[in-house]
């Protein structure tokens, strides 16, 4: 190995002398495992804020899109900006590390708080995401000069080599992130987390293979320096939950009752008192209001009683993981069977075990008549085979490409094969006054997918007007809208509500909307661009 000037304040090698390391073969595996580590921390950041960013903003393939692309536009900057660090590589790679442990393992707490009290998310998410590329667009320049140091190999073996481990650890912390960082932490902690392997895996590893090439000040400061940032990250965490409750409430009018976040959503209960001295619980999923106590019978009395006016025997609720949809189908004592398919398994859990929510669906969801099913709807339609009498629909509005693919023409095609001639579908579908464009193209997706509609719309106080689409198999005549003559007693439907509520008003009649495939998700466009107005 030729003379090489070594870190800061380090000393010269001569030539006939070598820097003095580790041996060989140990000090390359310790800084190849480096690498791994230092690479699935960097793609668990970038996880983490396209995650964030999916859960309170939504549209996740924007968000997505922004992360990576200024990620990967800094990481080229940051290669050519290590180029005059190469000389000082040890100290360099030491001091990078450090403070992209500290930058990365504080973004999530910090976009958080931008979001909740300056609501500046997406210009601090930039800048972070562009704080985070150039710091990890860094290691590579300064980690291929340290690994030529230790043995010099061929320049096309050594990138072979790096580019391996590099990528190995990025599968490893792709998989870590939503199989067990997501789930055991929570995203605040996780990012923290990965902050402190961060920190050890690029400044402790480091700082012990190069050792004898530093002199003793530029080791403790780089050690006093690691200490800091990792007593930085342990603070966070210490106070991440009180911090997260703190921001979390900033974001929403009541008090929280119940807060989590899962793998697949952030869940959010409010309780306040109603101008009618009811108490209030509210259900919040990423932000979107999902019910609210005091007028939810109206909302889900449109939903399901229309659809059970016919056969009733078997009957598929996809989404309404809340039970509240379920209580209502209940309410009809020759329902033999309800199946529930509502993704997220936390969702029905809370609504079995937690009281409020519990009282609220009548503990629907231990009546020996339900199954539920914790699935993907579009995975668990593929494989379904049993017919259905009536089928209620209640996803959330399609404002990300996960939800697009739950309104799209394909779909429907699925859902054909568990429906009856005469079965009924019930469809919600967002609202006919805030988002005409997005309520017509769910209806003219239904209707392109071989049904025969009959869309509809209600006055819900929390929502607004709000419609839904009651379909049938078949090009034939549209479904009458009908409650059954043995329908349950109900506080807000009757026959002339549901005359009236077929009809719309000139200015949302129907549209010349496209209807919405797996490919060109139409419905996503049009609820992106109607509700970022209001």
């Amino acid at each position: 190995m030729s003379a090489t000037a070594v870190q800061g304040g380090d000393t010269t090698a001569t030539p006939s002398r070598p820097p003095a390391v580790r041996p060989a073969r140990g000090a390359r595996f310790l800084l190849l495992f480096a690498v791994f580590l230092c690479a699935a921390c960097g793609l668990v950041y970038e996880l983490a804020l396209t995650a964030l960013g999916s859960y309170l903003i939504g549209n996740s393939v924007l968000q997505t899109s922004v992360v990576i692309s200024v990620m990967v536009f800094a990481m080229g900057l940051g290669s050519l900006a290590a180029k005059p660090l190469r000389r000082r590589a040890v100290g360099a790679f030491a001091l990078v590390e450090g403070v992209l442990a500290l930058v990365g393992g504080l973004s999530v707490l910090v976009l958080y708080s931008a979001f909740a009290w300056l609501q500046l998310y997406t210009p601090a998410m930039i800048v972070v995401a562009m704080a985070v590329g150039l710091l990890i667009g860094a290691e590579i320049p300064l980690l291929m000069t340290m690994l030529q140091r230790i043995r010099r190999q061929e320049a096309g073996s050594a990138v072979a080599d790096m580019f391996a481990v590099d990528y190995i650890g990025a599968l490893v912390g792709g998989l870590c992130f939503p199989l067990w960082l997501l789930p055991t932490f929570g995203q605040l902690k996780g990012a923290l987390v990965v902050g402190g392997v961060n920190a050890v895996a690029g400044v402790l590893v480091v700082v012990f293979i190069f050792r004898r090439q530093m002199r003793r000040w530029v080791r403790g400061a780089l050690l006093a320096g690691v200490t800091v940032v990792l007593a930085v990250l342990g603070t966070a965490y210490a106070l991440a939950d009180d911090l997260e409750v703190t921001a979390r409430q900033q974001m929403y009018r009541d008090p929280i009752v119940h807060a989590e976040t899962t793998p697949y959503q952030e869940i959010v209960v409010t309780r306040s008192t109603a101008f009618t001295g009811e108490p209030d619980i509210r259900l919040f999923l990423n932000g979107d209001l999902q019910f609210s106590s005091v007028d939810e019978y109206r909302y889900h009395e449109s939903l399901v009683h229309p659809a059970l006016a016919g056969s009733r025997a078997n009957v598929l609720i996809m989404g309404g993981g809340d039970g509240l949809a379920l209580r209502e189908v209940l309410r009809y004592d020759d329902v033999q069977h309800v199946t529930l398919v509502e993704l997220d398994p936390a969702m029905t859990r809370l609504a079995r075990d937690y009281e409020p929510l519990r009282d609220l669906n009548d503990e629907a969801l231990d009546d020996p008549r339900v199954k539920v099913v914790n699935a993907d709807a579009f995975t668990w339609l593929r494989d379904a085979r049993q017919p259905y009498d009536a089928v209620v629909i209640d996803f959330p509005d399609p404002d990300t490409a996960a939800l697009a693919k739950l309104y799209s023409v394909e779909f429907y095609h699925l859902l054909e094969q568990v429906l009856t001639p005469r079965s009924r579908v019930m469809v919600q579908s967002g609202s006919p006054f805030f988002a005409p464009k997005t309520y017509w193209s769910i209806a003219k997706t239904i209707e392109t997918a071989g049904y025969s509609t009959t869309p509809f719309q209600v006055d819900v106080p929390s929502f607004g007007n709000w419609g839904f689409v009651l379909a049938t198999p078949g090009d034939g005549t549209p479904p009458p809208l009908r409650l059954a003559s043995d329908a349950p007693p109900l506080r807000y439907l009757d026959e002339a509500v549901l005359k009236a509520a077929a009809v719309f008003p000139v200015d949302r009649r129907r549209q010349d909307v496209r209807p919405s495939t797996l490919m060109e998700p139409a419905v996503l466009d049009y609820v992106l661009d109607e509700w970022e107005n209001y």
